[in-house]
Formats: C-alpha cells, structure tokens, sequence
C-alpha cells in the first residue's frame, strides 16, 4: 500500500471529520482522561498520521523519559504500517524521522514563558518549521489560566496547531461520564477542542467524546475510539 492510500483510509480522516474538519492552526485541543487510559499513545498516533502526511511535528514530553516516547511512535508506526501493509515500511519511517523533534522539559523547573522560547528559537532559527507542537504529559490543570493563555497566543503567532494530553494530578478529582475532571472547567474557554476518554468494560474501547469543538459544547461520540490492546484510535 502508498502512503497517500494509506492516509486516505486511517481512522484519523473519522476523528478530524468528528471535529468539523480537525483542529486546525491556531487553536487548542485537549486529550484528558484518568491515567493510564492511553493518552501518550493517542497523542503519538495523532502526531504519526501529522508525519505521513508530510507535516512537521515537534513533540514536547513533561514526563522526563525521552526514551519511552520515542518508542511509542516505533509501536505506533509498526501498528499502522503493518495493518495496512505500507509498501517499504522501514524507508518510510526514516523519512518521516527527519519532519519530528522530541525536546523535554520539568514543568516544576521550568517556566511556560521558556519553553515557548525554546519553542519559537527552534522553529525561526533552526530551521525547523513546525505544523503541530504536542505537549505531552504536561499538568494543564496546575498550570495558571495566564499560561494556557501563553500557549494559546503561541498557537495564534506561529500559526500552528497545539495538541495536550492531560492527567489530573489532584487526588480529590471528581470525572464526569465522559472522563473529564471538573479541574478542567475554570480553561474550557481557552480550549478550542475538548476530547474525553474513558475506558468502557463492555466494549472492550476506550470511548472517545468531543465535548467540545470549536466554540460550542457539543457532548458527540467522535466515530472512533482507542483499541487498548493497540492503543491505536480505530473506527
């Protein structure tokens, strides 16, 4: 199978579809869900479908195992490549290596106004032209509203698109039947796209929901969902 037949068919053309067309740049899209529900792994699926379409993708890990990310996107590759037979496989993701940078950062040591820095010096000055940065493990529901606003200026300016995967970190965390915590109430109006996870037992999925999309709270199973033994989003 090509790469252009290989993306005509991923269950991402389903999940950008759910969204009225995806995320687009400029704006904010949020994974939440408890841990261990399979964020990284939808995040890196997202990010792969990004990379054989040509886009460019920095990946940004708050989790301090540079390591266990990159071997998400080789499990996530291996998956799609062999489902679907991609013709040379192995020289297709070589290729796509050089469109993706993995940076890491500690949100504890780190300011938000420092990593955009770092963000906006890679992007003008070396040379690397980014489409979509995903913030992988950061705790968007410590972070101040003034930072998600950071964030959200920074998609504006550089006119990409910016994706989250989020965890609570807060033991007293109280989820609504979609998976989202109500510590993420005080940003959905500086998120432009709002995605709950939540593993359901009798389907055997990880159930997704847009419950919001572009300015409207809409609550509407996105057609797709995680499959837990491949952490890949499936129709």
């Amino acid at each position: 199978m090509e790469i252009q037949e290989l993306n005509d068919l991923s269950p991402l053309r389903v999940f950008d579809e759910s969204l009225g067309g995806g995320l687009g740049r400029g704006n904010l899209g949020v994974l939440v869900s408890r841990h261990g529900v399979g964020k990284t792994a939808c995040l890196v699926h997202l990010a792969t479908d990004k990379l054989l379409r040509g886009e460019h993708v920095i990946h940004v890990s708050f989790s301090g195992n540079v390591e266990h990310v990159i071997n998400w996107y080789k499990e996530v590759f291996r998956e799609v490549s062999e489902g679907r037979s991609l013709d040379d496989a192995a020289s297709v993701y070589n290729n796509i290596l050089s469109n993706r940078v993995v940076m890491n950062f500690s949100q504890e040591n780190v300011t938000i106004e420092k990593v955009l820095s770092s963000l906006e010096t890679l992007i003008k000055h070396g040379s690397f032209k980014a489409d979509a940065i995903l913030f992988d493990g950061y705790k968007l529901t410590i972070a101040t509203e003034d930072d998600v606003k950071k964030i959200k200026q920074f998609a504006q300016n550089m006119n990409l698109e910016v994706w989250f995967s989020v965890s609570p970190v807060r033991a007293d965390v109280v989820y609504d039947k979609y998976g989202v915590p109500n510590t993420m109430h005080k940003y959905v109006n500086l998120i432009d796209v709002l995605i709950g996870l939540i593993y359901n037992e009798e389907r055997d999925k990880v159930v997704m929901t847009a419950v919001k999309s572009h300015g409207g709270m809409v609550e509407k199973p996105m057609g797709v969902s995680l499959d837990p033994k491949t952490m890949l989003i499936s129709k």
